[in-house]
């Protein structure tokens, strides 16, 4: 019998597809299940108090931030920079998943709730990893091909008793905490368009708070608070204007006539796909001044000369934006990037905190960030207004930031035709990782990154529904035939660290630097520790005063998602969920040139002493042989390298070298003939597994052309490594 402990509390040789074929929805109970009688309160009696109060129950793991203010800092002092050294593996569980894995544990009443890849929900004893549940959406695998950054999901929601799941086709469903049965249902967005949900949900006051995800495809964004209790939509605030400016009914509607309309032309591409502007994680409940204050995403398409000719900043792109937690009225923004031209998202996580900033070391309440644009920022919380900001990493599109906290731009940072290579690149310098804040350090902890990318505006661009719009041409520099040594080159440029930034100075104390640009989130505990993975497999502990190593163990997977840490029986566990996917796994195959290892995702937990193993993947490599002839004169592969770069990279890796995480069709069974080919590419025979048909955006010429590519990039990659040169 399983025992839940409630707390006292004050308040590739072939295309296939990870997790083949769409289960149908169901929940799975375990073999044993848990008695009435065993509960000794109301199970998951999660409130808004509660959460405000997670500072007296450090034990729990309340909310995807670990507290309202999102600072990722718990109170549990047992595992502290003495002890540390005796961490050891508590327990694992098997997500079923080998895609990638972002989640965030949430542990209540002795129970931990993590989501995987697809948006399966698992509910666990915390203490021992045992299956209490597992819930699996009906989801249509189909719809992975709207999914910029691999099909993953960052965590639930608790509140009054219920699980709350934003699931990747649109859906926000409600779960019995208890038993994992599906409560209610709601469609958040229309999805006859190529909208995304991977955030988690956050609760207030007895509405869910949930973004969306796509902007690449095309879509506009919004923030949508529902009822708790039943699923009706209670406000919506909308992030880019209406396409004929007109009211939509929606808490945004007086803002937008106000000031945000005129940011925005007539024309453009946002008139047809919506702007972009998505809500995809950043969501924080400013409980001092009522607010909600969430992070908005990049324009759609990417380029502003196409997105909207006139040239404005186009609110509310790239911006933090606060609204009345109650009816979703506008109170403040801070846009962080006027006129996105590159991807900077400002979805980045949002931490409030007390800092001395006034008079005398008075204390100031403020909201920070570390935006992809590669400044950190502080802002006055109750009104947005800019407090300081600098550059957290090296950055060469901006020389710094006006008065106003706005960027000063180098005027070539707003490409044309030929490319520049600049930093930071579209994955930033710093991506979705959750950063951590230490308050009796005053130190934010940030999985800073280098990864440079060569923009150019893309000369064939043309609005085309659910695939890629960025206007840029992501064909920029990925000719099939490169000059020696130029892989080693670009992999030598990415870099990763973990920076201890003083907000207050605006300055780091300590940086660690890693041996990958894409490092995992943090968390920051009272014990003087930082807590971090890597994509490599190693999860760390580092001293939160100096940065100092002091434990690390191998937990066999990339370990990129945000740590957590509880106590059950006053024994305290340090958890992190483990996968190797998501957007750097996909893009950048060609930093791994011996590819990576298939691994499948895991919550691996640890406790002082815990002596359990890892288990190995014990998956097959693929055999990295080309399965056709070289084939295709100079102008075909070069078509081919184009529409690969425009339709292919975003999933299977630019120049045609994937990590593993999706086929690596250098190697793949289809490319050996025309036939094999086009009943994926074009005919969609893998349909059910994420790859959708094309014939709406690729000839049968452009098809085989990209065939050419591939295989030439493949039959490259065996002549490199015969002659020892790069593979």
């Amino acid at each position: 019998m399983i025992q839940i402990r409630i707390p006292i509390c004050s308040s590739l040789a072939v295309l296939v597809l990870a997790a083949c074929g769409a289960p149908a929805e169901r929940t799975t109970p375990a073999a044993d299940t848990v008695a009435a009688s065993e509960v000794e309160a109301a199970f998951a009696n999660v409130s808004t108090a509660r959460i405000l109060a997670a500072a007296e129950t450090p034990e729990e793991w309340l909310t995807y931030g670990g507290n309202y203010d999102e600072t990722r800092h718990s109170l549990l002092q047992k595992v502290n920079t003495e002890t540390v050294s005796r961490l050891g593996v508590a327990w694992t569980y098997d997500l079923r998943t080998s895609r990638g894995v972002e989640s965030t544990p949430i542990v209540v009443d002795g129970v931990m709730y993590v989501t995987s890849a697809w948006s399966v929900v698992h509910a666990l004893d915390a203490a021992t990893g045992e299956e209490l549940w597992v819930h699996e959406p009906d989801v249509d695998r189909a719809v992975g091909v709207n999914a910029c950054c691999d099909v993953v999901n960052r965590g639930v929601a608790v509140y009054d008793g219920k699980i709350y799941l934003g699931v990747i086709d649109g859906r926000l469903q409600a779960l019995d905490a208890e038993t994992g049965e599906l409560v209610w249902s709601t469609v958040t967005v229309d999805q006859s368009k190529p909208y995304t949900i991977t955030g988690a949900p956050r609760v207030v006051d007895g509405k869910v708070l949930i973004g969306n995800g796509g902007a690449e495809l095309g879509v506009r964004g919004y923030l949508s608070a529902y009822d708790a209790s039943t699923g009706k939509l209670v406000w919506r605030f909308y992030t880019t204007p209406n396409p004929e400016k007109e009211e939509d009914n929606a808490a945004s509607d007086a803002v937008f006539a106000e000031l945000a309309n005129e940011t925005w032309g007539d024309e453009g591409a946002w008139v047809e796909d919506g702007g972009g502007g998505t809500v995809w994680d950043s969501i924080v409940y400013d409980h001092v001044n009522d607010q909600i204050i969430f992070g908005v995403g990049n324009g759609s398409p990417w380029n502003r000369t196409f997105r909207d000719p006139s040239g404005g900043d186009n609110l509310f792109l790239s911006s933090m934006v606060a609204v009345d937690a109650d009816t979703g009225a506008y109170k403040w923004h801070f846009q962080t990037t006027p006129g996105d031209n590159w991807d900077y998202t400002a979805t980045q996580t949002i931490i409030l905190a007390d800092l001395p900033l006034g008079e005398d070391g008075a204390m100031r309440r403020v909201a920070m960030q570390a935006p992809k644009n590669g400044f950190f920022y502080v802002v006055d919380a109750a009104t947005g207004e800019f407090i300081s900001g600098e550059p957290f990493v090296p950055i060469t599109w901006a020389t710094g930031l006006d008065e106003n906290g706005r960027p000063i731009e180098v005027p070539e940072a707003r490409y044309g035709t030929t490319p520049i290579l600049q930093l930071p690149g579209a994955l930033g310098a710093h991506n979705w990782h959750p950063m951590a804040f230490n308050p009796d350090l005053n130190l934010a902890y940030i999985p800073a990154q280098e990864i440079p990318q060569a923009y150019a505006e893309d000369s064939r661009f043309t609005g085309d529904p659910a695939t890629w719009n960025t206007g840029a041409d992501f064909a920029a520099g990925t000719a099939p035939d490169l000059p020696p040594g130029t892989l080693e080159a670009i992999r030598a440029s990415l870099k990763g660290r973990l920076i201890a930034w003083d907000p207050v100075a605006q300055e780091a104390r300590w940086t660690v630097e890693h041996d990958n640009a894409w490092n995992g989130g943090i968390l920051s505990t009272a014990g003087g520790l930082v807590f971090q993975g890597k994509l490599g497999g190693e999860f760390a502990a580092y001293n939160a005063a100096t940065g100092d190593k002091l434990w690390s163990h191998d937990v066999k997977s990339g370990a990129a998602s945000g740590p957590g840490t509880f106590e059950i029986d006053g024994e305290q566990y340090v958890t992190i969920t483990t996968g190797w996917g998501s957007a750097y796994a996909l893009v950048a195959g060609m930093a791994y040139p011996d590819g990576v290892p298939p691994s499948v995702g895991k919550v691996v937990t640890f406790k002082l002493g815990g002596n359990a193993i890892i288990a190995d993947a014990d998956l097959p490599m693929v055999e990295r042989t080309p399965k056709g002839e070289d084939f295709g004169s100079a102008e075909m592969v070069a078509a081919g390298t184009v529409h690969f770069a425009r339709h292919c990279a975003v999933c299977h890796g630019q120049l045609a070298i994937s990590s593993g995480v999706l086929p690596d069709l250098r190697w793949s069974q289809i490319t050996a003939d025309t036939g094999s080919w086009e009943s994926v590419v074009r005919g969609g025979a893998l349909a059910s597994n994420g790859m959708v048909s094309f014939v709406d955006h690729l000839t049968p010429e452009e098809s085989e052309a990209i065939r050419a590519y591939v295989l030439r990039q493949a039959h490259n990659a065996v002549a490199d490594e015969a002659t020892g040169g790069t593979p």
